[in-house]
């Protein structure tokens, strides 16, 4: 071999040594017998680590009056002043009695001597005197110390049997004290979760007070930690009775003093955890009582399974009634029917995409339709057809979402308006339930088409023609049973305007994406009190909502419920609009895309007045009737005054008879006209 090929030829390397053995190392430490192996140690080894505390936890509260302390202090953070005084009261005696025993140790070496000697004494004399008796009945005087040799040599015996077993006890007597300790772990089960066996870990088991407790006191918290440990056992008295709640448990957590209520609150994800649950089956709000938070915890997946059919598509006779009856929208946590009633609602539903906000705004609107008095007008921007079952029931349903049917969807809404600012010209008088629906309202929001004024239909500025109309019935449409309801997703400032979602009486959302929006959706006390929507797992979750205001029955202090709406899918909710359908003598639904010019009926009583410097009230109805039948054909003097007082043009008396004057109305149009322009300016 030559020189060069010897440099050609480079030797293998082999890992080095450390790898090698690291890397075996690695899989010995990884295998599953060695990690069982290890929790095996782990477990048994906190069983007499646990053990022993429990043990020295019992002697101690032998020996000492901390039982009582814990006792008082748990009732005094419970607010129950007898019961601590009568703790107390029985610490004290407790003190009283350990103190006369301590005394009486002062004269018991006095006593055990005397006590001794009159027992050796008498001992002595009675065997003396069994003796003598065995000595008369045998006649052998030597028998009457037999009885005391007998006791010597027991008593020699005992001190053999004791010096052989003394050795063994010894050795044993650890051991043994050892096992005591350990079973008495083993029962407290004070080993770990993980270290467990798969088979005896707790997967979502029952909640009891200890649960509960245990659960509070890992919370992260060190105040409650302190005085749970103060406690003892007696930190159960915090927890009201556990009760069945639907899918779950309920229970009352008074807390000591020092610890918030938002302390606990804001660990819902610790505490979920401690309690062996996902953070969606706990829900913590506050309860009626100072200082005290209220936890609802489902059992282990109950809220994975689905609930059942919405009662709509169970009964086919069911119907409405917007003034007294409530709506079937779902369960809530505990199971209970959540019935929502909807007379002289506004209501917002917002949420995430795709969560399944149209289905809950669907399933009201299916109910009210079973009530053949209400009027629906129904504007749906986004157009595939989840809303097209209303063609025939509602007066006018438009679908798209292009610019063009935002203008349309503005026109309808502020039609709604006109109409509820015509029956304000009535007071007292009852009116039948218009309910103005928009879904996908954030489309109206963000559209930036403007009208030929420069007024834009969308934004959320004060001069957008949607926000405004939408702003005026929330303002006063309740009173003449005018009400919309809007559908919303992705809430933010500039699709959803505060001065618009703060209108609503009812505010349901589904999940979202932060406690900002979470905020925006349902207003900042709700959301406080314990409010989380933005706690719902986007895409599991799905129909389930937080509702905060009015509309659902809730027990003294609480803000919000947690409500998991039925689905009624598109075939079931157009069988249920065929049976609202079959209520009503039939419907023509008009879609606003061609819709006409708007009327001003301020510019048609000035043209009608022509050149008169005024006209009687009765030949301006006559006129108007004339110009716009369709319009006008049924208006009668309250109508025409109405619209004049609002301008300040109001019909007056001359030579006996109301009479309209030509000048105030041109007045009041010129007015309008600056006020139009100046708003744009801005």
């Amino acid at each position: 071999m030559t020189v060069v090929e010897l440099f050609k030829q480079q030797p293998e390397r082999k890992p080095a040594v450390w790898r090698r053995y690291g890397r075996r190392v690695g899989v010995v430490v990884t295998h599953e017998r060695t990690r069982a192996a290890g929790r095996l140690a782990a477990r048994h080894g906190m069983y007499a680590v646990g053990g022993t505390k429990v043990v020295a936890r019992r002697a101690w509260d032998g020996r000492t009056a901390a039982r009582y302390e814990r006792f008082m202090r748990a009732a005094e953070a419970a607010g129950n002043m007898d019961l601590a005084k009568e703790w107390e009261e029985r610490g004290r005696a407790f003190r009283a009695a350990r103190h006369q025993r301590r005394m009486d140790l002062l004269t018991a070496p006095q006593r055990a001597a005397k006590g001794a000697l009159v027992g050796a004494a008498a001992g002595t004399g009675g065997l003396v005197a069994l003796g003598g008796v065995m000595a008369v009945h045998s006649g052998q005087l030597a028998d009457v110390a037999v009885p005391l040799m007998t006791t010597v040599e027991l008593i020699h015996w005992l001190v053999v049997i004791a010096g052989i077993v003394w050795g063994p006890a010894v050795a044993l007597g650890p051991w043994l004290l050892l096992a005591a300790v350990w079973a008495v772990g083993r029962h407290q089960q004070t080993a770990p979760q993980w270290a467990l066996p798969a088979r005896e870990r707790d997967h979502g088991g029952p909640i009891i007070p200890s649960v509960v407790v245990v659960a509070l006191r890992d919370l992260g918290v060190a105040t409650l930690k302190t005085a749970i440990k103060d406690m003892g056992e007696a930190a159960a008295q915090l927890l009201s009775p556990i009760t069945l709640a639907g899918c779950g448990v309920e229970v009352d957590v008074t807390l000591p003093i020092g610890v918030s209520t938002f302390e606990v609150m804001s660990r819902r994800q610790k505490l979920a955890e401690n309690l062996n649950r996902h953070e969606h089956e706990v829900y913590v709000s506050v309860a009626p009582a100072a200082r005290t938070v209220r936890l609802w915890i489902a059992d282990s997946g109950a809220l994975d399974e689905p609930i059942g059919p919405s009662p709509l598509v169970l009964d086919e006779t069911l119907t409405a009634d917007y003034k007294n009856g409530r709506a079937p929208w779902g369960v809530d946590l505990r199971g209970d029917a959540a019935l929502i009633s909807l007379y002289q609602k506004h209501v917002l539903v917002t949420g995430l995409s795709n969560q399944g906000k149209t289905a809950s705004l669907r399933a009201l609107a299916l109910w009210l339709a079973l009530d053949a008095a209400v009027e629906f007008r129904l504007a749906d921007l986004k157009g595939v057809g989840d809303w097209a079952m209303w063609d025939g029931l509602a007066t006018v349903l438009i679908q798209g979402p292009t610019d063009e049917h935002v203008v349309a969807a503005t026109e309808m809404v502020e039609g709604v308006f006109e109409e509820m600012q015509r029956r304000l010209q009535s007071p007292g008088s009852s009116f039948p339930p218009l309910v103005c629906i928009v879904d996908e309202a954030q489309v109206a929001y963000g559209c930036g088409a403007k009208g030929d004024d420069g007024r834009p239909y969308g934004g959320a500025k004060a001069t957008s023609r949607y926000f405004r109309a939408v702003k005026g019935i929330h303002d006063q449409g309740r009173a003449v049973n005018v009400t919309i309801w809007e559908g919303t997703q992705d809430p933010t400032n500039e699709n959803l305007p505060k001065r618009s979602r703060e209108g609503n009486h009812i505010r349901a959302a589904l999940a979202l994406g932060t406690e900002a929006q979470a905020k925006m959706a349902l207003g900042e006390a709700p959301v406080e009190a314990g409010a989380a929507p933005h706690k719902l797992r986007q895409g599991v979750d799905k129909g389930q909502l937080v509702v905060a205001g009015e509309g659902l029955k809730m027990a003294a202090g609480q803000v919000s419920v947690n409500v998991r709406t039925h689905f009624i899918d598109d075939d079931q909710a157009q069988a249920i609009a065929e049976r609202a359908k079959a209520l009503r003598s039939g419907v023509a639904t008009v879609s606003r895309l061609e819709v006409a010019a708007p009327v001003d009926a301020l510019d048609d009583i000035a043209a009608v007045l022509g050149n008169s410097p005024r006209l009687r009230t009765q030949e301006v109805l006559q006129r108007l009737a004339e110009r716009n039948p369709d319009e006008y054909r049924e208006w009668t003097f309250p109508d025409l005054k109405g619209v004049l007082e609002a301008v300040g043009a109001a019909p007056y008396k001359s030579d006996g008879v109301m009479v309209v004057s030509r000048e105030r109305v041109l007045e009041a149009i010129a007015e309008r006209d600056d006020e139009e322009r100046e708003a744009v300016g801005r």
